[in-house]
């Protein structure tokens, strides 16, 4: 069975629904949340917005959503987009409706001028890595190290 959700980009009003979800998914992922819905206006709306937000709606309620922002690869003279999150409420999962964010999102990194998508899956996910699989991404290998360093402020 397929669902055929509204995907469309966030609006001031789904703000608090967003936050719920984002929320909800940094639990699962063992983060403490602290996301709130002025941080999510602040970075997901406005003239130049840090992050990409689009939602999907089901029967007037939001039920999932897709979360991008811009990379690059300075060298190859190519921009990208990474779907940073991806998220459906779990008793919709299985429905097509990531599918249809996944979808979205490519058709939204290609008006943005990008030439590649990328996503990430904890290791232990096998079920997003084989829906990933399945919409044709690749598999990339990872030999970079990363490192982070909290800035003031």
């Amino acid at each position: 069975m397929s669902i055929k959700p509204i995907i469309r980009p966030v609006t001031p009003q789904d703000l608090e629904a967003l936050a719920d979800m984002v929320r909800h998914l940094a639990r699962f992922h063992g983060d403490v949340p602290s996301v709130t819905t002025a941080t999510l206006a602040r970075d997901c709306l406005g003239q130049a917005p840090w992050l990409h937000v689009l939602v999907a709606e089901v029967n007037e309620a939001l039920c999932g959503y897709a979360m991008l922002f811009p990379l690059a690869r300075a060298q190859h003279g190519e921009r990208g987009m990474d779907l940073h999150h991806l998220y459906v409420h779990k008793g919709l999962r299985g429905l097509g409706i990531g599918r249809a964010l996944v979808r979205a999102s490519e058709a939204l990194a290609a008006r943005l001028n990008a030439r590649f998508l990328t996503v990430s899956a904890v290791q232990e996910n096998d079920v997003a890595g084989q829906t990933y699989l399945s919409l044709g991404f690749e598999e990339a290998p990872n030999t970079a190290r990363r490192f982070r360093r909290e800035l003031p402020g």
